[in-house]
């Protein structure tokens, strides 16, 4: 059996070589890149938050040909019903004698890797298709059950600029993203690369350097990462002080905060902190891994008041709040 360092050694190799087949195609973006990563190693689904231009598709398809994955992108519009996502029952054709029978045509959901482009461009209904696939990794059609394929992770990207013609993400969805990215622009040096590449004579592609079940090792070393109940402790005193009215919730969640996050978020926040530890080579969990993992596990499982708004306080204010609590926790022990 290989030992601990050997496991992180492995994973940290392999991670590597995906980051740097990425990174032919994608100029900078270094933080997203980590988080796609990210959730490719836990198995976690994405939500890619930016504006038009910024690399989000390439991103996800370039991911998908570095580990040789099967790729489906899903252009979501209003439009869209939610059989042209899971798939629908056809009449063909079943044997010679040109007897009929209904057949299941399966749906762009089932890849290891799909793409839902400008997700909140889709009515509630067709995201709501998406809810099944996301939590149970299978799609239900006439009372039958069709198992996804593992891995199997959604990327969805949404615009924040245009919101004309757009439906909100529901809560319940929103949970079901291991990590919520906001995609920057790019700096003055990444703009130059970008046209540097992309208006010479050859564009550089990708190649494959891992395989499904290279994939999957992955997914299972992280699952074996061990973690200190104290640095555990840090993660669940993070969730639970999201909610007004917890003895650990700071201020600034007692009096802006309508809705704390899920258990889902500490499950999110104790996986991406595994993932960094193996990344930096270490097979323990650190509290530093911990707080890397909290903002983007949080910021969209909590949900604001209308006095939030009013002072315009932001999520990401309320996790600074959370960790400076956790900080403040670590010098003053409380009980978790």
């Amino acid at each position: 059996m290989a030992q601990p360092e050997q496991l992180a050694a492995s994973f940290r190799k392999t991670m590597e070589a995906i980051r740097a087949q990425i990174a032919i195609e994608v100029v900078g973006q270094d933080e997203t890149v980590l988080g796609a990563l990210t959730g490719l190693a836990v198995g976690g689904h994405i939500l890619l938050e930016g504006a038009p231009g910024l690399g989000k598709t390439l991103l996800v398809r370039t991911l998908s040909k570095a580990v040789g994955l099967t790729f489906s992108r899903i252009q979501f519009t209003p439009d869209l019903m939610p059989a042209d996502v899971t798939g629908t029952n056809i009449l063909a054709q079943s044997d010679q004698h040109g007897r009929r029978d209904f057949v299941f045509r399966k749906g762009p959901i089932f890849a290891n890797i799909v793409l839902a482009d400008e997700i909140n461009r889709a009515t509630p209904k067709t995201q709501s298709a998406l809810l099944e696939a996301m939590q149970e990794h299978s799609v239900t059609a006439d009372g039958e059950t069709y198992a996804i394929g593992e891995p199997f992770l959604v990327m969805a990207t949404q615009n924040p600029i245009e919101h004309e013609g757009t439906y909100i993400l529901p809560e319940a969805q929103l949970d079901r993203f291991l990590l919520k990215l906001i995609v920057p622009s790019p700096t003055f040096a990444e703009l130059g690369e970008i046209a540097d590449r992309t208006t010479g004579r050859e564009l550089g592609q990708a190649a494959q350097v891992a395989t499904l079940d290279e994939v999957l090792e992955l997914q299972r070393i992280v699952r074996e990462g061990p973690i200190a109940p104290s640095v555990r402790n840090v993660a669940l005193l993070l969730v639970a002080g999201s909610h007004p009215g917890s003895e650990y919730a700071p201020n600034e969640v007692n009096r802006y905060v309508r809705y704390g996050a899920s258990p889902r978020a500490v499950q999110a926040i104790i996986l991406c902190a595994k993932v960094y530890a193996l990344i930096a080579g270490r097979f323990n969990v650190a509290t530093t891994d911990i707080r890397q993992a909290a903002l983007a596990a949080l910021r969209h499982r909590i949900l604001l008041n209308y006095e939030a708004e009013a002072d315009g306080v932001t999520p990401e204010a309320i996790v600074a709040a959370l960790l400076a609590r956790a900080e403040a926790a670590d010098r003053e022990p409380i009980a978790v």
